[in-house]
């Protein structure tokens, strides 16, 4: 019963939330000992594993057909109390945000609505790519209003919005089975990009200037962490273009590889920190074996 209930939440991406809702408190100027971000990291993993549960709920007739082995097909847990189960988490988690950690009431709700949307709409509407990177991006934002005003750092989210929006794409073509077509596969690649791209050229930039004065090669080392970001994404296309079943296993490293778009971010206030959640995408496919990411 336990492994079903793991099993619709897919379990295994929580990680991935922490690291999104870390990253926008700490880019916001939060304490990692404050309290609060305790609260906001429940909360997240409420509204995720709500929404992850409520997702199943909503495809549960096109399971039937399509995914047997999803746990509302076998039986192993009702239609009716996927439903309950998810709506109130969703419930409990947004509250704790807005009244206990003190995200903004706006950003949660539309944050809410957004999982909701995605959830009863992202079958029938291939816009809903979009709408799974607005979830993300609002989770972050969310974070960010705890501590200041959230628009001082729309960018940041909307870079991590770039990096869902284009895993997505590459995920709706795995229940078909087929060879992501080649306009999804660019348009997927050119927003899987982007995250790098800020902080090479952040890195490059002032590298040149300290190499040309003072011939200090050391500033290149904060590279390492776009490049290692550049050969996972890299690595998951390559997989990808293999099409068939080898569609989810990229969907899979693309999905474990959301802490490395959280440590680029993070890398601006705390690189050890950084550093720490470059090293979960390799723990995260390992826990993919047991409980699928997709």
């Amino acid at each position: 019963m336990i492994r079903a209930w793991l099993e619709l939440a897919r379990i295994s991406n929580l990680p991935t939330v922490w690291t999104n809702v870390t990253a926008g408190w700490l880019l916001a100027g939060g304490a990692q000992a404050e309290p609060r971000l305790a609260w906001l990291l429940l909360a997240g993993s409420l509204l995720y594993t709500g929404g992850m549960i409520l997702n199943d709920a909503a495809d549960a007739r096109y399971d039937a057909q399509h995914r047997q082995e999803r746990p509302i097909p076998q039986g192993r847990v009702r239609p009716g109390m996927a439903w309950s189960v998810g709506l109130g988490l969703m419930a409990i988690g947004a509250a704790s945000a807005v009244l206990l950690a003190k995200a903004h009431l706006g950003i949660t709700s539309a944050l809410v609505a957004c999982i909701l949307f995605y959830d009863l709409y992202h079958k029938p509407w291939s816009g809903a790519v979009w709408v799974m990177g607005a979830c993300r991006v609002l989770l972050f934002l969310m974070a960010v209003s705890a501590e200041e005003p959230w628009h001082f750092h729309q960018a940041q989210a909307l870079i991590l919005g770039s990096y869902i929006v284009g895993l997505t794409l590459v995920a709706r073509q795995e229940a078909k089975k087929a060879t992501v077509p080649l306009p999804s596969r660019l348009l997927a690649m050119g927003l899987l990009a982007i995250p790098a791209l800020p902080p090479a050229w952040q890195t490059v930039n002032l590298a040149l200037k300290r190499m040309t004065v003072l011939g200090d090669f050391s500033q290149l080392l904060p590279l390492l962490l776009p490049g290692l970001f550049a050969l996972w994404v890299l690595n998951a296309l390559r997989v990808m273009r293999r099409g068939g079943p080898a569609i989810g296993q990229a969907v899979g490293l693309l999905l474990a590889g959301i802490p490395l778009v959280d440590a680029l971010a993070v890398s601006q206030v705390s690189m050890s920190l950084a550093w720490g959640f470059a090293l979960l995408p390799p723990a995260l496919r390992l826990w993919q074996r047991w409980i699928a990411a997709t």
